[in-house]
């Protein structure tokens, strides 16, 4: 699905109708040190096999893609949580 690079849409801190940039939301890396982190690496060792059997078919083809879009004025930031996509694209839009 093509999605247009900059977007008309409404700012909450500004309180109107402002030009957004838009990006796809990457995920930062996972912390080592988190608590949850530290169980799952704590049952993956050992002599055994993996805690979890590895899934050999996926149900799903394709994920949920979330935009990231900031305000050109305030630089305020805030995600769009779009519909299941194999792929996207982000495209200049000449008017």
């Amino acid at each position: 699905m093509k999605f247009p690079k900059k977007i008309r849409t409404y700012c909450p801190r500004c309180n109107t109708h402002t030009e957004h940039s838009v990006s796809i939301y990457k995920h930062g890396q996972r912390r080592t040190m988190a608590e949850g982190q530290r169980r799952y690496l704590r049952k993956q060792e050992g002599y055994g096999s993996k805690r979890k059997p590895e899934q050999k078919r996926l149900a799903k083809v394709n994920k949920r893609i979330t935009l990231k879009i900031t305000c050109s004025q305030c630089g305020y930031k805030r995600h769009i949580l779009n519909e299941r996509l194999k792929k996207v694209e982000l495209v200049e839009v000449s008017r």
